[in-house]
């Protein structure tokens, strides 16, 4: 009579074989087999931490934006005296060689006067804007002869960096947020008696550009007004960015 020959499955003999190792005080690592409980701890014993930096810049050149505003009671007048004061105020502009100029705008709506529900058209209201950049210290002549020339509204200013100083601004803010996020690991890690092993992860969530500085009032000017200069003062953009680290212990 020939003997029988069983067939175990492959878990069977696994589990088999674990058990020995674990009487014996041995370790057997099976092909392709790996302990659960080693993938968590490898996982929980993970420190997340997000580091912050800064860097201010100084601004060198201001956005500006100009216009001319026109109202009439006719539209093709109102029109015809926009397009003139504009075309001075652009000439002047680039005889002084801003930088970026661009036309940013051009309206012309109707006015009414409502009387017993009924809209009259009693004149219309026109303007052009446009937008340039220059120098921040050259702004204030240049304002002052922009409304000789015709302008009669000064939208906004707003005071940026140049590119350059810009770029080095947020390589510096990098380096701060890394070293933060590590200063941070240290310390906690040190009061907790452990130490780190090695950076698994690394996020940099943000280096952004600055904001430009703005200065939010709207003003309109008469040609009289141009005897008194204007002074325009710049400022510090800043550069913030943030890094995350994750660390295993």
């Amino acid at each position: 009579m020939k003997p029988v020959k069983r067939s175990f499955p492959k878990r069977f003999v696994a589990a088999v074989l674990a058990s020995a190792a674990l009487t014996s005080g041995l370790v057997v690592m099976m092909p392709g087999f790996t302990p659960l409980a080693v993938a968590q701890e490898a996982t929980l014993r993970t420190l997340t931490v997000t580091g912050q930096g800064q860097e201010s810049v100084q601004t060198t050149k201001a956005l500006v934006v100009l216009g001319v505003e026109q109202q009439g009671r006719d539209a093709t007048t109102v029109q015809a005296a926009i397009a003139e004061r504009s075309t001075a105020v652009v000439e002047l502009l680039r005889s002084r060689q801003v930088d970026k100029l661009e036309t940013t705008g051009v309206r012309l709506n109707p006015q009414y006067n409502y009387d017993n529900g009924q809209a009259e058209i009693i004149g219309y209201s026109g303007s052009n804007t446009v937008s340039f950049e220059m120098p921040t210290e050259a702004v204030g002549t240049l304002l002052d002869d922009a409304v000789n020339a015709g302008a009669n509204e000064i939208i906004s200013i707003s005071f940026i960096a140049e590119d350059d100083a810009i770029a080095a601004a947020r390589q510096q803010a990098l380096r701060q947020a890394t070293a933060d996020a590590q200063a941070q690991a240290n310390t906690v890690l040190s009061a907790l008696d452990l130490g780190p092993q090695e950076i698994i992860g690394i996020q940099i969530n943000g280096a952004s550009a600055p904001i430009p500085i703005n200065l939010p009032q709207r003003a309109e000017f008469s040609v009289a007004q141009a005897d008194v200069s204007t002074p325009v003062i710049g400022g510090e953009q800043s550069v913030q960015a943030t890094v995350t680290l994750q660390i295993r212990y």
